[in-house]
């Protein structure tokens, strides 16, 4: 199985455009977070009509897994806590969102939302807990912010997700995709690859211009690659890092 992950596409829609023209080369299409911009000019509710039309277009090219970033909310639980409810209101055939786990050639792949707060970040706990896969069966998590360490370098300091480290440490998936650190792959202390234990997590970053920094990875062939403004570059996923 060929996948396809990107993340903090922030609204660029030239790069939507590139899913478009390059979804067909996947089984699966992944997108891990803040398909919108808060800081853009344009409301929220202008960019969700965009943004759902581009995601019905995908999903007729291949099998479309979105989760939600820090910029997707559209609406306050009542505990106060951001929701991408818009995103929930498109789960349908093909593509899937926040909350869903899918079984796709063998492999188990769980979407989970931004946490904003204390419950949400229970249910993401519960989600994993509920989804966790028989023994031996690889299971992949989507998830927007990176864990500590590497993925997350801001150029100032290490701004990984400690829950997710710890959900990591429990649960041992065998891959975890994320974003939200914009940088971390183009600085020297950061990376767009990383080893924790048996996982492996990856984090694309986010590049200016009509194409996302891409991660693509081979499941048969067990290998990942990423392509971005700062080059190519390959990594096994075979034995040891």
């Amino acid at each position: 199985m060929k996948l396809l992950f990107v993340a903090d596409l922030h609204y660029a829609l030239k790069q939507f455009d590139w899913l478009a023209a390059h979804a067909g080369e996947c089984d699966a299409l992944i997108i891990g977070g803040d398909l919108l911009d808060l800081a853009g000019a344009l409301e929220t509710d202008v960019q969700v009509v965009v943004v759902e039309k581009y995601l019905h277009r995908l999903r007729l090219l291949t099998r479309v897994i979105v989760s939600s970033g820090n910029h997707d909310g559209d609406h306050r639980d009542a505990a106060g806590e951001s929701r991408a409810r818009w995103l929930g209101e498109l789960r349908g055939e093909g593509l899937h969102v926040d909350g869903e786990t899918v079984d796709v050639a063998g492999v188990r792949i769980t979407i989970c939302p931004w946490w904003d707060g204390p419950v949400s970040r229970a249910e993401v706990e519960r989600q994993l807990e509920a989804a966790r896969p028989a023994p031996g069966v690889p299971w992949i998590w989507v998830y927007h912010a990176p864990p500590e360490g590497p993925l997350s370098w801001t150029g100032k300091k290490f701004a990984g997700d400690a829950d997710l480290t710890a959900w990591i440490a429990r649960f041992a998936p065998r891959i975890v995709l994320s974003g939200h650190i914009h940088n971390a792959p183009f600085y020297p202390q950061g990376a767009w690859v990383q080893r924790i234990g048996e996982t492996w997590a990856f984090n694309p970053g986010r590049q200016i211009g009509g194409s996302p920094a891409v991660l693509r990875l081979d499941l048969a062939g067990q290998e990942a690659s990423w392509d971005s403004l700062a080059g190519f570059e390959r990594r096994s996923l075979a034995g040891a890092e």
